[in-house]
This record gives structure tokens, sequence and C-alpha cells, in this order.
């Protein structure tokens, strides 16, 4: 094919499902462009392997934001997923919606279509498999009864509906396996005759006719080629580079792009814009008892256990990944829903993804729901391989650091339950010495980091700002599409990638009945 009827660019989270619905009937001609290579690796399909994926240099782009300038100055590291299955190939498999609310949200933003009745049977016909973690740990349990102590229920389902409450996660995983949208929807679709699939194939940029979108321009390898599009090109790469490569091709500020040479074909001042992210802040704690992963992973005999439990079950620590549990609460006494969200790790480290510490420790990772502030991705240059300068604006907000602050503190009241006390050693991070408001919110300037959710960046709605409409057609041209987390109006309450599915499935009907 040197041309096909739908060209989706990126296959991640969003982009293999569009790459496998479109194609199902056989009708339609769908070619489907990755910038990074196969999921070959043993280390995205094992679901401990994310923090191997973490750093790598092959299957993560490793971004860095600007100097943040409520964090110290410190440029703030983003991993994003490179290669099939994109950021689903990577991230830490946990399966959460959000609120009914957050999409009721953006539905009274004027997009007709998109509340919570209206996306639910989306999210159920997901294809990706979702399991239960089928073993309690000791330190988990005890995370639960002092949750249960400080009045927050438990719940076996984060997902049912109100979301407030303390358990185990549901993972996006299958027999130990990891469930990414590449082996959940590409797999299936790939021996289609009316698919195809380039990887390597890194887009610079869309060329117009006019004002339609006709052709996507990439390089593979050494080689510049063309691919054009009869019916549509669908943006399907993520909150950082799908406002990237708008930008590249002619469609955002003109007060950005005509300085850089680039061309002006639409001036949308909205595209980059928008940009949210949870920023988490970690609370990390020595344990009193050897039971944690740092163990398990210092001793030669517990790992070997802990991979003969894998390979004869398909259990344990290998199966699960990093997180096991979560607590969602509220902690603004204006909060009508949760506004925080625990992510419980029985391991500890000084990165996410780095080396385990060498004594017994674990984490509790809390992060703002929704956040307040506001940040953007501007292109540097007219260069298509050059990075994006990217700015969070973190804590930019008094909202924001109050619930930063009162975050930690309640990670901290966790601790000094009857049920979690006799676990702690001792706080690690921030540690005893962080007392006042004022020193918790250092902290967390220090040492906070992104949760992997950037989002926005090509808003849906239908006003001046807005990028995309309730179709997520791109306003102002013709045959362009966006359809992943940039479209979000505002940032779903908890993990993106369910919702990335979601956005997808519904835009593969939208697709398919302008079609028609």
């Amino acid at each position: 094919m040197s041309e096909a009827d739908y060209v989706v660019v990126g296959a991640g989270s969003a982009g293999c499902v569009l790459a496998d619905r479109l194609s199902a009937s056989g009708r339609h001609r769908v070619a489907l462009l990755e910038a990074g290579p196969r999921d070959r690796s043993i280390w995205i399909h094992l679901p401990i392997g994310y923090g191997k994926t973490m750093f790598h240099p092959v299957y993560n782009w490793g971004f860095y934001t600007e100097p943040e300038p409520n964090m110290n100055a410190r440029r703030i590291y983003w991993p994003r997923g490179r290669g099939l299955g994109g950021s689903s190939s990577i991230n830490g498999l946990i399966c959460v919606r959000g609120q009914p609310e957050d999409f009721d949200r953006w539905a009274a933003l004027g997009n007709a279509g998109w509340g919570w009745k209206e996306v639910l049977p989306y999210f159920e016909r997901s294809r990706m498999a979702v399991s239960e973690i089928g073993e309690k740990h000791e330190l988990m349990e005890a995370i639960i009864r002092a949750a249960n102590e400080l009045g927050i229920p438990a719940t076996g389902d984060f997902n049912a509906g109100n979301q407030e409450g303390v358990g185990y996660y549901q993972l996006f995983t299958k027999n130990g396996w990891r469930s990414s949208s590449a082996t959940a929807y590409l797999r299936p679709a790939e021996g289609r005759s009316n698919l195809r699939i380039e990887v390597n194939a890194h887009a610079t940029r869309i060329v117009f006719e006019g004002s339609r979108a006709v052709a996507v321009r990439y390089r593979q390898g050494a080689v510049e080629k063309e691919l054009r599009a009869t019916r549509e090109i669908i943006l399907c790469a993520g909150a950082i580079q799908s406002p990237q490569l708008l930008q590249l091709s002619g469609i955002g500020p003109a007060s950005l792009l005509q300085p850089l040479g680039i061309p002006l074909l639409k001036d949308r001042p909205g595209v980059g814009e928008n940009l949210q992210d949870h920023l988490q802040l970690r609370v990390m704690y020595k344990c009193t008892k050897p039971i944690t992963t740092n163990d398990d992973l210092a001793s030669l005999w517990r790992s070997m256990a802990i991979g003969l439990k894998w390979l004869l079950w398909k259990k344990g620590p290998l199966a699960i990944g990093i997180n096991q549990g979560g607590l969602f609460a509220r902690v603004l006494p204006e909060s009508k829903t949760p506004d925080v969200q625990f992510h419980f790790a029985t391991l500890s480290a000084d990165l996410a993804g780095g080396k385990p510490h060498p004594w017994p420790g674990f984490t509790m990772s809390v992060c703002q729901l929704r956040p307040e502030s506001r940040g953007s991705v501007r292109i540097r240059s007219a260069d298509p391989f050059e990075p994006p300068s990217m700015r969070p604006n973190y804590l930019s907000t008094e909202l924001d650091r109050r619930c930063a602050v009162l975050g930690i503190r309640m990670a901290r009241s966790l601790a000094a339950t009857v049920a979690l006390k006799p676990y702690i050693a001792e706080e690690y991070r921030p540690g005893p010495s962080a007392v006042s408001d004022d020193e918790l919110l250092e902290f967390a300037r220090n040492y906070g980091a992104t949760i992997f959710h950037p989002s926005g960046t090509c808003r849906m709605g239908n006003d001046p700002m807005a990028v995309v409409d309730e179709r997520l057609r791109v306003h102002g041209v013709a045959g362009l599409r966006v359809v992943d987390c940039s479209i979000m109006p505002a940032l779903v309450s908890g993990n993106t990638h369910a919702s990335a599915v979601m956005i997808a499935e519904k835009a593969s009907d939208l697709v398919l009945a302008d079609a028609g």
C-alpha cells in the first residue's frame, strides 16, 4: 500500500485499538505507523519488567520537562512508551476508569456524547484483559486495616461506581503476563491483508491539500517516505507528540510557529496548551519485618523462589508488578468525591523504577486527582526529531499545594494507626525533620515526580482554545482527528490507560459512522 483509507499515527494505547476496529470488517485499508520497534523484549511482557523499561533507551522516549519553577527548577523525567503498545507496554498495569463525574464534566463543557452513561459501554467493550490480584500480602492487609481505622471503607472494585475506598488494584494482566493494547488488539488483527503495520516509522509532518489532510510523511531508517490517506489521518501519538505533530504541520499558535519558519495552516492557539498531569509524592518507610519486595530481590534464594512461583503458577511479585493496592479518599474539606489516590508498593527505591533499597521498605505514593495546574507542550524548532518543550507547571495553584501537603499528612496518618504502626521502623522520606506545611511542601518540590499521566494538550470542545470537536475532528481542517489522552478537557480521576482505550473504542464508532 502506498495509500490507505485510514492512516493511524502511533501504535500506543489508542492506536492499536483503532487499527483493529477500523480494519475488522475488511472493507477499509488501514495503515499503522509506529516510531518505535516491535514489542519483543521479555521485560515488556513480564509485569515486574516495569522497572527494566523505565529508563530503557529503545522502548522509552525518556523525555524531560523544562526546569519547573515550582519544583525548585528541577527537570522532571517523563517516561513514555516507544514501540508497539506504546505506554501500555511499560506502564504500571493498573485498571482505573475514573469517576462518573469526570465524564459528566466533559459533557458539561460542551462535549455531547461524552457523559458517563455514554462512555460506560465503551469501557465495558474494552478487550483489555483485567485480572484480580489473587494473593493477599501481609503489609497490604495492614494498610487496608489502617485505612479502615481512618474511616475509609474496604473495596474490591474501584470501578464499581463509588471510587472511594481502599483495596487491591485490578491489573491489566492475563495468566501472569502483561495485557497491553498491542497484545489485546493488535495481535489478533496482524494477519489481516487490509492492515499494514510499519515500525521504526517516525512521522515528521502531515501533508495538506488546501485545508484537507491527505498524507503523512515519515522517516524509516534513513529513508523519507509518504503514505496517503483517502479518508482520514488519525493521530494517536499521545499528549506530547500529537500536539507536536500538529504544530510541525502548521496547526497551532501563530505566535509559536511563525518565528520558527513553519508555514501557518491554521492558527489554533490551544494546540499544546491545557497540559495536565498527576504529580506523585512518594512517602517511604523502612519496614520492621523482612517481608517486602526489597527483601525478595536482595536474596538469591528468594529471587529464585519468586521466579519459580511465576513459572509454575504465574503468581507472585513477577506477575503483579510494582503497586499492589490503592486508596481513593478526600483530603480537601470542600471535595465531594475522592481528590487523592494512593499507590501502595511493597518496595522502595529512590526513583520510581530504580534500584530497590538494601533494607525492607515500602512506599505510599499519593497524587492529587484533579490538579488545577495547567502547562504546555511547544515545539522548539521545525526539526521533528527534537523533543518539544514540556512545561507541566506543577504546584502552580494554592489548591494544588494544599492538596499535596494534606496528601502527605494522610500517608503519615495511615502510618500512625494501630494496624500499621508495628510495621514502621522509621520514615525514610520525607523524614521526621519535615513537620510544618512549608517543610512538607519543600519535600514535594524536591522529590515530586510524574505518575505518567500527561493529558489535555489537544482539548476537546467548541471554544476558541479547543483543538478537536466532540467527534474528535481537528477544528478548521478536514480529514484529521486526534484520538488519545490529549483530547481530555480535564484529567480523569485515576490512571489514564483505561480511559485511553475507551476514547479509542468510541472514536472507532465515530469514524466508521462518518464513513457510512
